[in-house]
């Protein structure tokens, strides 16, 4: 049922688009002013969250490590899974963010017709992570064509190593046909489990089938439905120099498309997607696990008046000492 409520908002979305820059619609609407708006609350939800993550107390080091730590010289310590200085922080957090090296050590656990409970490696979602992120990034880098002039270099070797196999014509580029493929495999995955279906939510849904839309409506525009690309960088390069202008020949599928990315945008900062920011602020993968090489002591704890056993002694001395107690200080 949660996936369906979502799959229904998505479609109301989908009809909100289809009325409204439809004919008698207003197609500046969803081509300006929902793209600003949505770009808007992106940058303001972000920055609030960021900073408001940023100003939480972190007393204490709390990070999750499974290597040894750096103690003796004779003991081998383990530098990325349990970093003991920033050099390998860094190389830890890059192997999460570029990597998803947590990730990687999924294991799955099942229950043997023996009623035993073992414990295997799952690599499946790992695999299926990472390729919709990196492809998800290569397209987003693909679109900076629209919105800069001239076209950066590096958008043209993407383009080239992306469409290489060179099968159809237009080039069909794989990043189209792998995040469509990983998002699908997230999707199933989630209704097929039992378990992860259990603790899924409305919008863990959402989230995805906007994904979707996102990346069939510009595959459609691609190679089946057809698009002015003339008009859509006027369009883009107008919003990106905030001189806006809608030219002609911009179709419906370039609305629908551009309305699931503004949703998309604006539904960041509210969501789970947020870990994108949120895994950089992430106490336990930011901080060294140094706590036997120093001692850290929390810079929040408020003075308090303490009362130390000498003078708790000498404040019942002769009470202690007329019941036999044995004094440390005769």
């Amino acid at each position: 049922m949660n996936a369906l409520y979502a799959l229904i908002a998505v479609a109301a979305l989908l009809g909100v688009v289809y009325a409204g820059a439809g004919p008698g619609g207003s197609q500046y609407l969803f081509g300006v002013v929902i793209p600003y708006v949505a770009i808007a609350v992106f940058l303001v939800g972000v920055v609030y969250r960021v900073l408001k993550w940023a100003s939480a107390p972190v007393p204490f080091r709390v990070p999750t490590v499974c290597g040894q730590q750096k103690t003796l010289s004779w003991m081998k310590s383990n530098p990325f899974e349990s970093p003991h200085n920033t050099l390998g922080v860094i190389g830890r957090m890059a192997l999460e963010v570029l990597l998803f090296r947590s990730l990687f050590r999924n294991t799955q656990v099942s229950l043997t017709p023996a009623k035993r409970l073992v414990y295997g490696s799952s690599k499946y979602l790992w695999f299926g992570a990472l390729a919709f992120h990196w492809t998800f990034l290569i397209i987003f880098l693909r679109h900076t064509r629209f919105f800069l002039e001239p076209t950066p270099g590096f958008v043209h070797i993407l383009e080239y190593w992306d469409g290489f196999l060179q099968l159809t014509a237009p080039t069909l580029f794989m990043t189209d046909a792998v995040i469509v493929g990983a998002l699908l495999y997230l999707l199933g995955r989630r209704i097929a489990s039992p378990l992860v279906r259990y603790i899924s939510l409305p919008a863990d849904y959402f989230a995805l089938f906007v994904l979707l839309g996102v990346a069939i409506s510009g595959i459609s525009m691609r190679y089946f439905t057809k698009v002015d690309l003339v008009a859509v960088k006027e369009l883009c390069m107008g919003l990106v120099t905030m001189q806006p202008v809608l030219p002609k020949g911009l179709g419906m599928p370039f609305f629908i498309h551009v309305f699931f990315v503004s949703v998309l945008f604006a539904y960041f900062p509210f969501s789970k997607l947020m870990h994108m920011g949120g895994v950089f602020l992430s106490p336990t993968r930011n901080l060294a696990n140094n706590n036997r090489m120093r001692r850290h002591i929390n810079p929040w704890n408020a003075p308090v008046e303490v009362h130390t056993y000498k003078e708790w002694e000498e404040e019942f001395r002769d009470k202690l000492k007329a019941s036999g107690y044995a004094l440390e200080r005769e």
